[in-house]
């Protein structure tokens, strides 16, 4: 590019650009609004439009959750097919399914509240889980000790039926990176399934892991860990989950076994009173699942550090000398968190417990607690995160609780406590005639499902 006429500017020293000090005016601080460490941080969290552009969203969402009444419910047509265990909605939110007692499977239009399918003799006993492995295929488990995969668009017949566990199947899950269907029975046995190469046969199969007394088991979002909960107390962590080399080479060597106790002496007024669970978690002698409860392929020398086996125990204050059965068991959308329903022989418990994503051989620290009476003793009642983790639906009697981490619904990481605190009520809905079994959140709309043990399905939604 050419100069016009004139003299050249003389040389200078170009001025230095002076760095900000902390407390000056310029300066945002880290965590001030705008600043760069405070959108760093935003960032790691999974926030920001680049990042999260649901977020806002859903934030509008949580608001109109806490204006929801009881007379906002719409009740869905569904007859009688036994009580309710499970519900589903597909990915799209465009699909809600319902597990039934008497062997069936309903199909409902969640936003018309219009019955789309009944499937008839889905299995041959109870129908325990659902779980949509994308917006049109899905995955069902009965106490027939089965699983089946269906098509929505194909709803006349399976797709394939599954066989290998050898008493009730209770729960689904599904690695989306891999494919691989992975399911847990009261025989112990956690199982999975090749989907890449399913035929009309069923498809191949190989046992992954085995414990007593088994109860739930759950993947995180990003599948690097499974979590298992037992009927004996015990909370199983499999850390830097390979579920591809387990299928070839099984490893599972333990990191370690702690037990949960809380950081002050926290007393209880009776069997109703009041009851938080602290931090944080440390070595404990009290007796893990042993090698002969714990069943796992020979471990190579130099083996592989994948699928690392930690074992806790969530401790409930007032309950030491009875234990708990680790009953329900659901992750945060994020993964950050772990929510439990603890029962014993007197109450409910559900408890908050983050689950640390940087280093895997950090214990877990309690975070949230609430009792509530064990109505329908003896039914497994299921509860949910909402789809941004802000909110949990839990059943309660003939209704549901929505409850909060805070009276402002915030999320964990900005309202995190530094001992366990109570989970906060933000409204009861009580709409049915008999135990709430079951709850679930719309992934995309402002709408709640809850099904009882008398097998009516209500719809929670604001009205305008």
């Amino acid at each position: 590019m050419s100069r016009g006429p004139g003299p050249e500017p003389e040389p200078g020293p170009r001025p230095q650009p002076q760095p900000l000090r902390h407390g000056d005016p310029a300066d945002p601080g880290p965590g001030a609004p705008g600043g760069l460490f405070a959108w760093l941080r935003g960032r790691c969290l999974g926030r920001g439009a680049a990042v999260d552009p649901a977020r806002d969203t859903f934030g509008a969402m949580t608001g109109l959750y806490g204006a929801i009444q009881p007379a906002d419910s719409v009740s869905l047509s569904t007859r009688t097919h036994g009580a309710v265990f499970n519900l589903e909605y597909s990915p799209d939110g465009s699909v809600l399914t319902v597990a039934c007692e008497q062997t069936e499977v309903l199909l409902f239009d969640p936003i018309s509240s219009k019955h789309i399918k009944t499937l008839s003799e889905a299995h041959e006993d109870c129908v325990n889980n659902i779980r949509f492995l994308d917006n049109r295929l899905f995955a069902t488990c009965s106490d027939d000790t089965t699983i089946a995969l269906w098509d929505l668009r194909k709803l006349n017949a399976k797709v394939c039926t599954l066989h290998g566990h050898t008493s009730w199947v209770k729960n689904i899950e599904y690695d989306t990176n891999t494919r691989l269907l992975v399911t847990s029975g009261f025989d112990g046995n956690v199982i999975i399934w090749d989907t890449n190469r399913c035929t009309e046969d069923g498809c191949p199969h190989k046992k992954f892991f085995r414990t007593r007394f088994l109860m739930r088991m759950r993947l995180t979002p990003d599948c690097s860990k499974m979590l298992i909960s037992t009927s004996s107390g015990y909370l199983l962590i499999l850390h830097d989950l390979d579920l591809n080399k387990s299928l070839e080479v099984g490893s599972y060597p333990i990191l370690r076994a702690r037990r949960t106790t809380s950081s002050s002496d926290i007393t209880s007024s009776g069997s109703s009173g009041p009851r938080a669970v602290g931090s944080p978690c440390h070595q404990n002698n009290s007796g893990p699942p042993s090698e002969k409860t714990l069943s796992w392929p020979s471990q190579r020398e130099g083996g592989s550090p994948r699928n690392s086996l930690e074992v806790l125990t969530p401790e409930v204050p007032g309950e030491r000398d009875r234990g708990n059965c680790i009953t329900s068991l659901q992750l945060h959308p994020k993964g950050w968190a772990t929510l439990l329903r603890c029962s014993s022989s007197t109450d409910d418990q559900e408890e908050g417990a983050p689950v640390r994503p940087v280093s895997p051989r950090c214990s877990l620290r309690l975070t949230h607690c609430i009792e509530e009476a064990n109505v329908g003793r003896g039914y497994i009642k299921e509860l949910c995160f909402s789809p941004d983790g802000r909110m949990i639906s839990s059943p309660h009697g003939f209704g549901i609780r929505l409850l909060g981490f805070d009276t402002h619904c915030s999320e964990l990481v900005d309202c995190l406590p530094r001992e366990a605190s109570p989970l906060r009520e933000i409204r009861s809905l009580y709409s049915h005639s008999d135990v709430v079994l079951t709850t679930k959140f719309s992934p995309t709309h402002c709408q709640i499902a809850s099904g009882c043990l008398s097998g009516r399905v209500s719809l929670y939604q604001p009205k305008f």
